[in-house]
């Protein structure tokens, strides 16, 4: 789940923490926010900003044999 939290300082200050997303796009998401926000001070990169996304991938193969015999056309698996 992503999450974005914000923490608002008395003198104004605002803290923004992202969760839940995997690598570089947080700065995608936050980007257009930060622009309303004004002046950004600091960005300090979560353990999720350098973790690489899981990319699953499977290959399935089947082969079918059919066997004629004479005079039949069944096939059997």
């Amino acid at each position: 789940m992503e999450t974005l939290e914000f923490v608002i300082y008395p003198d104004g200050r605002v803290k923004e923490m992202v969760t839940g997303i995997v690598g570089a796009s947080c700065a995608e998401v936050t980007a257009a926010i930060e622009a309303q926000l004004g002046e950004v001070m600091a960005h300090e990169k979560s353990s999720e900003y350098y973790a690489q996304p899981v990319v699953v991938s499977s290959q399935v193969s089947s082969s079918v044999s059919t066997q004629a015999s004479a005079g039949a056309s069944k096939s059997q698996w």
